[in-house]
């Protein structure tokens, strides 16, 4: 973008000299965040919100002050993850109309906002379009109160529509992580987000494969259960760096019943392998 087609020259402070896209970007009114990234997939079902509560929870287990803004405004699903669902944030009334919001922070201090925090009940819905929807969503990131963060994630909805275009055009974001998992439909829809990402110039930090087996209990053998492809081979078709390969854990979705996942995987030496090395 140059300073003639920018919509908001005559408001620059730059007065279109030196003027930069990134001063463009929204910004925390009540925060100061170091890092941002988003967790995408162009698939709905692949664990893009289990992903970030994964990296969510080690971040947090390595020290660092992490807070999660839940944009699947119409599908969240972060406070389950976190076993928060039956708490609600705040609502903050300030003058001329505006507000603030207060996250609800878990055990370990992670800052959360999602849409079913905000609502009466979390299995309201959310009948809107799509303009109301990033308007909202933008209001959650720049009213939230995340005071001093080292990281922010971003659980996406699927697909490439207004909400991705949106967070990777507008948000200050580092980069992104993509999820996926082992069948080629998926691998094929993946990688229109990953094409997307790359032609809007946002960095990919890699992919993790999802539900990529399931471990023999009496062997302890990998079976693959929906493609004989490796995890290494999918990341290759999609052409960016393998971060991991996830099983399918049932004792994992029992501890997300529970409310007590970002226990459960604090605890397992795999997810351990996987995250604590990301950042």
């Amino acid at each position: 973008m140059s300073c003639e087609d920018c919509k908001s020259k005559d408001t620059c402070k730059s007065k279109g000299e030196g003027c930069k896209e990134e001063s463009l970007k929204l910004a925390s009114r009540y925060g100061s965040i170091k890092n941002i990234i988003g967790v995408i997939s162009g698939k709905g079902g692949v664990g893009k919100s289990t992903v970030t509560g994964i990296m969510a929870a080690m971040l947090a287990k390595k020290g660092y002050k992490v807070g999660v803004l839940d944009a699947d405004i119409t599908g969240p699903s972060m406070p389950r993850f976190f076993g928060i669902n039956n708490k609600r944030a705040k609502i903050i009334p300030l003058e001329n109309d505006m507000v603030k919001f207060e996250p609800v922070e878990t055990d370990s201090g992670i800052k959360i906002i999602s849409m079913n925090l905000l609502t009466a009940v979390e299995d309201e819905p959310v009948i809107w379009r799509g303009p109301v929807i990033t308007g909202v969503l933008k209001q959650m990131f720049v009213e939230t109160n995340w005071g001093e963060l080292d990281y922010l994630l971003i659980d996406m909805p699927p697909g490439t529509g207004d909400i991705a275009l949106t967070v990777m055009q507008e948000f200050p974001i580092n980069e992104i992580v993509i999820v996926s998992t082992p069948q080629d439909m998926v691998s094929m829809i993946v990688k229109k987000v990953v094409i997307m990402a790359q032609k809007i110039g946002v960095k990919i930090k890699g992919v993790v494969e999802n539900m990529a087996y399931i471990n023999c209990p009496d062997c302890d053998k990998k079976i693959r259960v929906f493609s004989r492809k490796s995890s290494e081979e999918n990341a290759d078709y999609l052409g960016i760096p393998l971060i991991g390969e996830l099983p399918i854990n049932i004792d994992l979705t029992e501890a997300l019943e529970e409310g007590r996942a970002e226990e459960y995987v604090k605890e397992d030496p795999l997810y351990a392998l996987i995250f604590e090395g990301l950042y």
